[in-house]
């Protein structure tokens, strides 16, 4: 799946097929003008045709499901640890700054490339161009993913994941302290109302996330975390706690003082410490745990000796 956004930066009113085949060079007009037949583009949230003239600070959203031959997805040596593993399923610890499939811009050295090496037998297993992936994790989140090796275990956990009877906590390290031990953000979002490429809950589409949260340790300027989304928003975890006045420590798209970020916190520190759901075949009720990478743990080292 291509997936891709563009702002529009000019006045001059292009037609939509024709800016399109400005930006994206490997598709010809014809499939850039069939997608947009096909409702899979879209301009500020609505779908339009193909003669659609575009004003200036315009969202465009490409979709493009490509052939698996189109993809040309290799097998790559990747690192990655694998937790548990079946004829069904992998539980993986994803680590922070591996991207989980190919999109916009990126064909190799993803999660997939390195599945696909370890385990051929994906390629045919739910999206050509995302085999086996049933949920994902940002780039700079570390931690526990479960992957398909079935259609049938793929169809089981999309189902599950649908169904919200999937369980995951995350450890998380935010700025400032909260006034509760314990509480719940229950704040929608979307895309913002002028930044599109962003997630906020200036929106005007709003979703219901909900994310329950706990403090499990109190330090001079931070506070550690245990996370858990009862929804699953893209950014959901990222975006609900810069709402509430504490964004997520090395967070530089939504903490707001990106370089300053970027020079305190190494990564972003968000890892996906639990997760739990029933086996596709057997429907047993599996748990798995992953501890915090050690850039992180170190984090957390630093920050008690500040206290």
């Amino acid at each position: 799946m291509i997936e891709q956004k563009f702002l529009v930066e000019t006045s001059e009113s292009p037609r939509l097929d024709l800016f399109l085949r400005e930006k994206i060079k490997n598709l010809s007009r014809a499939q850039i003008q069939k997608v947009i037949k096909e409702g899979k583009v879209l301009v500020n949230g609505q779908p339009v045709k193909a003669s659609h003239k575009l004003k200036l600070g315009d969202l465009v959203e490409f979709s493009y499901e490509e052939h698996p031959a189109e993809i040309g997805l290799r097998p790559e040596k990747i690192d990655f640890g694998v937790i548990y593993e079946d004829d069904q399923i992998l539980v993986i610890n994803k680590p922070s700054g591996l991207v989980v499939h190919p999109g916009a811009g990126i064909r190799s050295g993803t999660l997939v490339n390195g599945l696909l090496a370890c385990y051929p037998e994906i390629s045919g297993v739910g999206s050509p161009a995302r085999p086996g992936i049933v949920h994902r994790l940002d780039k700079e989140t570390s931690g526990l993913m479960v992957v398909a090796r079935t259609q049938a275990a793929y169809q089981s956990l999309r189902q599950q994941f649908e169904d919200r009877t999937v369980k995951k906590t995350y450890l998380a390290l935010a700025l400032g302290r909260f006034k509760e031990k314990k509480g719940t953000i229950d704040l929608p979002i979307g895309r913002h109302v002028h930044h599109r490429e962003k997630i906020s809950v200036r929106t005007r589409k709003p979703k219901i996330a909900i994310t329950h949260y706990e403090v499990l340790e109190e330090f001079k300027e931070t506070t550690f975390l245990a996370l858990k989304p009862v929804t699953g928003r893209t950014h959901q975890l990222r975006v609900h706690l810069s709402a509430t006045g504490h964004p997520l420590a090395g967070d530089s798209r939504y903490g707001g003082s990106g370089q300053k970020q970027r020079k305190k916190y190494a990564r972003l520190f968000l890892h996906a410490w639990k997760l739990s759901f029933e086996h596709p075949a057997t429907g047993e009720r599996l748990e798995f745990e992953c501890p915090l990478p050690t850039e992180l743990e170190a984090v957390l080292q630093r920050e008690r000796q500040q206290k």
